[in-house]
């Protein structure tokens, strides 16, 4: 069977432990644990995720609380609410947002590869 689209936690599911994957995934509920996906994690508006994730990207809609690795980006948007730190060679925080954490976006190039 064909996969029809990203997997959603719906607003009155609540998950508590650790959670594994590689599709998207739509928080629009709770999730209590660790993250680990492989594709790309939302956390939207009605969302509250407390949970260290590693994820290739993630964008923060709603509340978040964890420490965050990222191989690609981390998205903050303007109503979002984010207490963590993050790794990933990309962050974007939009004006409005509030965070509190540290950001480190040190990524190691390839040999030979000078930093432009």
């Amino acid at each position: 069977m064909a996969n029809e689209g990203p997997c959603v936690i719906g607003g009155a599911i609540t998950i508590r432990g650790n959670l594994t994957g590689s599709e998207d995934l739509y928080v629009e509920g709770r999730i209590e644990g660790t993250v680990t996906l492989r594709n790309h994690l939302s956390i939207e508006e009605t969302g509250v995720v407390e949970a260290d994730i590693d994820v290739e990207d993630l964008t923060v809609k709603g509340e978040m609380k964890g420490d965050i690795m990222a191989a690609q980006s981390v998205s903050i948007n303007k109503n979002a609410r984010l207490v963590g730190n993050i790794r990933a060679p990309r962050v974007i925080i939009e004006d409005g947002a509030r965070f509190r954490g540290s950001i480190d976006m040190d990524v190691e190039l390839p040999e030979g590869i000078a930093p432009r």
